[in-house]
C-alpha cells in the first residue's frame, strides 16, 4: 500500500517500513514524510512499523482546495490507521504534526494508543492572545503569508536557516540538507502551504492535552527559533501526567537532521521500553 483515501476522497501517499508494533509518523510544516527517514529506518530496524505519510497539500498527496483544518487533519490520520491496520499504535509529531496528534487524541479518544512523542511540538497554543499572552504576535504569521505570496522559493531560504540553527560558526545541517529541505517545501501547493500557517498558529490545543493520557515524550531544543520552547514544549509537557521533557541544549527547531544520533537514541528507546526508560532517564 503506497496511498488511502480519505473520507472526503483525498488521496493521502503513504510509506510502511518495517512491522511489527505501529508507529504514525505526523510530519512538520513544510515538509513532507521523507523527513522522517532516518528515524523511520532506525524504527523499522528495532523491530517496529513505521507509518508515515504526506499530510494533504503535500510531498506527493493530493492537493486539495480545502481540509486543512486540524480537525479534518486528525480525521486523515484516523483513516490512516484505519487503512493501515494500526493497532494499539505509538503517535508522533513533529511540530505541526504535534497537533494532528492532539486533536486525533481529543476526536478519537486515546484507547487504542500506547504512547505519545512530540518533537518541537507547536502545542499547546502558539498565537498571542488575551488568554495567552506570551504567545507569538499575530504580525509575525501575517508576515510569514505575505512572504510566501510574494516570492516562496526566496521565503525558504532564509526560513531553513533558522529552522536547522544556522550561524556564523553554527553549522548543524549541510548545505545540501537546506536545499533539499527547500526543494520538498516547494511540492507543496501554495494554498495548503498557507492555509497550514493559519492552522498551526491559530489552532488552541490547551483543551486537547486532556486526551494524552498515555506515557508522552516530549523532545524540543531550547534554541528553536521557529517554535521557542518557552511558547510550546515547557507548557505542553506541564499538562500531561505521564510526559518525560527533555530539552536539547543549544539546538533548533530541525532536530530530525541537527540531533538525529540523539534523537534516534531517545526515540527509540522510550518506544521500547516504555515507563522503563522514563524511570530510568528521570533517575
Amino acid at each position: 500500500m503506497n496511498h488511502i483515501i480519505t473520507k472526503d476522497g483525498v488521496r493521502l501517499h503513504v510509506k510502511v517500513w518495517g512491522a511489527g508494533r505501529p508507529v504514525i509518523m505526523a510530519h512538520g510544516w513544510p515538509l513532507s514524510a521523507d523527513s522522517f527517514d532516518d528515524l523511520a529506518m532506525a524504527i523499522a530496524d528495532a523491530g517496529m512499523r513505521a507509518i508515515r505519510y504526506d499530510r494533504r497539500g503535500f510531498g506527493h498527496s493530493d492537493q486539495p482546495w480545502s481540509g486543512y483544518d486540524y480537525d479534518t487533519l486528525a480525521d486523515d490520520m484516523a483513516a490512516v490507521i484505519e487503512q493501515t491496520f494500526a493497532q494499539d499504535a505509538a503517535l508522533l509529531g513533529f511540530s505541526m504534526g504535534g497537533g494532528e496528534v492532539a486533536r486525533y487524541l481529543s476526536r478519537y479518544g486515546g484507547q487504542q494508543v500506547t504512547q505519545a512523542v512530540l518533537i518541537s511540538s507547536i502545542l499547546p497554543f502558539i498565537l498571542k492572545t488575551d488568554t495567552n499572552p506570551d504567545g507569538v504576535e499575530q504580525y509575525v504569521f501575517d508576515q510569514i503569508e505575505a512572504d510566501l505570496k510574494t516570492d516562496r522559493a526566496q521565503f525558504w531560504t532564509g526560513f531553513f536557516k533558522d529552522f536547522f540553527g544556522i550561524g556564523l560558526t553554527s553549522h548543524p545541517a549541510s548545505k545540501e540538507a537546506i536545499e533539499w529541505s527547500r526543494v520538498v517545501a516547494m511540492q507543496a501547493g501554495l494554498k495548503p502551504t498557507l492555509a497550514c500557517v493559519h492552522a498551526f498558529s491559530s489552532t488552541d490545543f490547551r483543551p486537547d492535552l486532556a486526551s494524552f493520557t498515555m506515557p508522552t515524550l516530549v523532545i524540543h531544543g531550547n534554541a528553536d527559533k521557529i517554535v521557542p520552547i518557552e511558547k510550546s514544549s515547557r507548557k505542553t509537557a506541564k499538562s500531561i501526567a505521564q510526559a518525560t521533557m527533555i530539552e536539547y541544549d543549544g539546538a533548533p527547531h530541525g532536530l530530525l537532521v541537527s540531533h538525529k544520533d540523539r534523537l534516534i537514541k531517545d526515540v527509540v528507546g522510550f518506544l521500547i521500553e516504555g515507563p522503563r526508560w522514563q524511570d530510568r532517564f528521570k533517575n
